[in-house]
């Protein structure tokens, strides 16, 4: 690969981690900054309009992006040089003069594998385009109880199998991990995996030779929301499962916190009336009342409260919410888990308890949905590498 496409420099941890790929920086390059910032910023800004308003010709780009034509010739004709652009063909003059080149990103020049660890009792992984389309898909089944070096080679052998499959340059590997993730890629607590203080992006970069990102599942699931989905710019998604996680992005901006943990509101308790018993030992925490395996458990055992069942629990996760949503000023939460479980009953009881715990007036409009991305994990470890790859989310 180029030397110029692999920029990324070691992450220093700040507690507010802005995109969380390394510098304090938005998610998306909007404006030009000062000279000795220009010229990797400016980059960004090219690559991120070209991705997001596809073809367009060099006098276009100037006008969207305000740079004027002397750079954007200059960045293009890099970015051609590096296989990130390409020129599509000339388009139709409406008028005299020579007619326009259009150029693109080459969404097809490189690939990118995506690895998801989230699972129970398999790993998934996939090569996706620049687009974040699957191209081809791989799993590797786990153990039930799985040892820290085996699921590190179960990770080695599903990403050799992905990387033989793609026939297109590698842009880079995306890894979504459960657990505390540092923001290095050291994996400082996985417990279902075996892992403590794992450098697993380095373990990674070392074994494979390429770029490595690897961050918190949640976390990865939030920027393909953000990215490939209809998400504004406040939000925050919640993955439910086994577990229960979130991932941040406030202001245009990921929120990692000063201890990896942010998003970590599975074992907040809500409410003061004790509640089912967590695995953590307490009662109450919000996994305890919303895990996939607790609702379909008291579901089984009791199907004609369905319906009740589904509110409360979804009311729980309203109180949770309600303090998250006010103190960063959310426009919109996101839930990803199983549809059957989560719309309905479950959606509006969790909606009308955040409105009835919010300033009336104020809140009254943020909206809780569910995600319409499928495979939300790999499609998020894609946007990871374009983000620190490309300057593109």
């Amino acid at each position: 690969m180029n030397s110029s496409i692999d920029r990324r420099s070691a992450a220093t941890a700040p507690a507010i981690v802005s995109g969380s790929f390394g510098g304090a920086r938005g998610l998306r390059a909007t404006g030009k900054v000062l000279p000795e910032q220009a010229r990797s910023h400016n980059r960004s800004l090219v690559l991120q309009t070209l991705y997001h308003r596809g073809e367009m010709s060099r006098a276009d780009l100037s006008r969207e992006t305000g740079l004027t034509r002397v750079t954007i010739s200059d960045l293009v004709g890099e970015c051609i040089a590096d296989g990130i652009v390409r020129e599509i063909g000339v388009r139709e003059a409406a008028g005299p003069g020579k007619p326009p080149i259009v150029i693109d990103i080459d969404r097809d020049g490189h690939q990118i594998i995506g690895v998801d660890l989230s699972g129970t009792d398999s790993f998934q992984g996939a090569v996706l385009n620049l687009d974040g389309e699957m191209l081809h898909r791989r799993t590797v089944s786990l153990p039930v109880d799985v040892g820290a070096e085996q699921a590190y080679a179960g990770v080695v052998r599903l990403v050799r199998e992905l990387i033989a499959d793609a026939d297109r340059p590698v842009l880079g590997i995306g890894v979504g991990s459960p657990g505390i993730v540092r923001t290095d890629g050291t994996v400082l607590s996985a417990p279902n995996l075996s892992w403590s203080d794992l450098p697993l992006e380095q373990r990674m970069h070392e074994e494979f030779a390429l770029p490595v990102l690897v961050r918190n599942d949640a976390n990865a699931a939030v920027l393909a929301e953000y990215t490939f989905g209809a998400a504004r710019s406040d939000l925050m998604l919640i993955r439910i499962g086994r577990g229960v996680g979130a991932g941040l992005i406030a202001g245009g901006q990921a929120i990692i916190g000063g201890r990896f943990a942010a998003g970590e509101i599975g074992h907040v308790v809500t409410g003061t009336d004790e509640g089912p018993l967590c695995a953590c030992g307490n009662r109450g925490c919000l996994e305890a009342w919303v895990s996939i395996p607790h609702l379909q458990g008291m579901i089984d055992a009791e199907p004609a409260r369905r319906a009740e069942i589904l509110a409360q629990a979804g009311a729980r996760l309203g109180i949770a919410l309600a303090p998250i949503v006010a103190a960063l000023d959310l426009s919109q939460v996101v839930l990803a888990g199983p549809r059957d479980l989560l719309a309905g009953d479950f959606v509006e009881a969790a909606t009308r308890m955040l409105h009835a715990r919010t300033l009336d007036g104020v809140f009254a409009d943020v909206d809780i949905r569910l995600t319409e991305q499928a495979d939300i994990v790999l499609r998020g470890a894609a946007v990871m590498v374009l983000s620190a790859q490309l300057g593109v989310s």
